[in-house]
């Protein structure tokens, strides 16, 4: 609870104090800032980007080369087409996720959070459309202090017209992983759009518009669950955004030309800026805070105010709290980032991704479901004891096959009708099945049998289903 949340009411004694039970938020404007951190931030910001809105567009095999299709219940991604039996795959990938979380805030707190989070991502490009407009920080306080004129309105009514363009272009852009962004592009121009694709452009491009734009910081200090269970994963080998307090107290403004030891004083000039760049408010002097999503945004500003009076660097860096009461260098801090705690995150993470790429890559690309007819059996023509079954043959490849199905493990079993079917490049398929047995050749009730589907293209490829076949006692 800040100073501004406990206040005295007005004619009370000393010994009466209101107290507010929640912070009124201040609005943040932080500063721009340049340097190597900010410069990395950008880098994945147009990887991230050129990736997102990017994806939809590439084509392959006459179809988006990434396409979630829930109406036909297929996911194409590349070469790969992935029906609903494939969920663990789904599985494995969210837990490839979790754990490379859980690694990269082992080694460096929360990289994520600092610079590929969409948070993070669309915030910076509010802001940068922000300061296109408006300005730079100093001139955003002062425009939002000024009395409502044309000038104001004008830029403000800029600014909201193109973040409403950007999130709008970003929630036609998500539905166009479900819908071909080409055909959605051609509805939303013949007013054929969908209520649900109309519903769910609206719902992504008002929460991208709302979240990057007006609550910022708040979601990640209030909404985000990660900023209250990440001292979890910290300890004292963690890298993570510090303050030398030691080389920077007791801070305070000298001139350049100063010696801060004669002043009795350390590094830090006091100036303010490590605050002033800061995208969640925070000053990072006070020592670690949940709030801080490492960006390294006030590393990059307080190395440039070291840089222009001729200090060393590093006064704000990446450390490790082991490393500042040890006064360790950077080679044996690092020695003690990579430990025991850190191989076993990257140990697990890399035996189960390759685990999931080699399945992935010996996965059959057909299945077989078999289905029971209602009907039990029955008997036909010269005393024969005929099964139905209905089969569905799922082609997870994009070329059509043939497939030849046999019947094993009952003794005189044989198939009536074709034998043989085609299936379309991914398509499903559904193939009656009937197969017939003399008198005597099976033992009354049920007898297990296997159906093997070959490919004829692909002698080697092969999948099996069991089922029965019911012979009447």
């Amino acid at each position: 609870m800040s100073e501004d949340s406990t206040r005295v009411a007005p004619g009370a004694s000393d010994a009466t104090i209101e107290q507010a039970l929640f912070e009124v938020r201040k609005r943040i404007h932080p500063r721009s800032v340049t340097g190597w951190f900010a410069r990395w931030r950008w880098v994945l910001v147009w990887f991230t980007q050129i990736l997102f809105y990017g994806l939809p567009w590439l084509s392959w095999s006459d179809r988006p080369a990434v396409l979630f299709a829930l109406e036909e219940r297929r996911f194409f991604v590349f070469g790969l087409v992935l029906y609903p039996q494939d969920f663990v795959y789904l599985t494995g990938l969210l837990i490839v996720s979790a754990l490379s979380l859980f690694l990269f805030t082992a080694v460096a707190g929360r990289l994520w959070c600092g610079y590929a989070c969409p948070q993070t991502v669309y915030t910076e490009l509010f802001m940068w459309i922000e300061r296109v407009v408006e300005g730079d920080r100093h001139a955003r306080i002062k425009l939002a202090r000024a009395p409502w004129s044309a000038s104001k309105l004008a830029r403000r009514g800029t600014r909201h017209l193109l973040w409403v363009v950007l999130a709008l272009w970003t929630g036609i852009t998500f539905v166009g992983y479900f819908t071909p962004i080409r055909t959605l592009l051609a509805e939303i121009v013949q007013h054929q759009l969908g209520p649900w694709e109309l519903f769910w452009v609206l719902f992504y491009a008002f929460a991208t518009w709302g979240n990057a734009g007006f609550m910022r910081e708040q979601v990640c200090k209030y909404m985000c669950p990660y900023a209250r269970f990440q001292s979890a994963m910290f300890d004292k080998d963690t890298l993570i955004i510090t303050y030398d307090e030691a080389r920077g107290e007791p801070r305070g403004s000298r001139s350049r030309k100063a010696e801060p030891r004669a002043l009795g004083k350390g590094d830090c000039v006091d100036c303010g800026i490590c605050v002033e760049v800061c995208p969640t408010g925070i000053d990072i002097r006070k020592g670690l805070q949940y709030e801080c999503i490492g960006c390294a945004a006030c590393i990059d500003g307080c190395n440039q105010v070291m840089d222009r009076m001729g200090y060393p660097r590093g006064l704000i860096r990446y450390s490790t709290p082991h490393a500042l009461e040890l006064d360790l260098d950077r080679r044996a801090t690092l020695r003690r980032v990579l430990r025991p705690r850190v191989l076993l995150y990257a140990a697990i993470l890399l035996a189960i991704v390759l685990a999931l790429g080699a399945t992935l890559a010996l996965r059959t690309p057909f299945r077989v479901d078999v289905i029971r007819d209602r009907m039990l059996s029955r008997i036909v023509e010269d005393g024969m004891i005929e099964n139905s079954y209905g089969l569905q043959l799922m082609n997870a490849s994009e070329q059509p096959r043939r497939f030849r199905i046999t019947i094993q493990g009952l003794p005189g079993a044989r198939i009536t009708g074709p034998d043989e079917f085609e299936v379309d490049g991914a398509a499903v398929r559904r193939v009656p099945l009937s197969v017939r047995i003399a008198p005597g050749e099976g033992q009354p009730g049920s007898n297990p049998i296997r159906v093997d589907i070959h490919a004829l293209d692909r002698p080697d490829l092969q999948v099996s289903a069991r089922s029965v076949f019911f012979v009447p006692r």
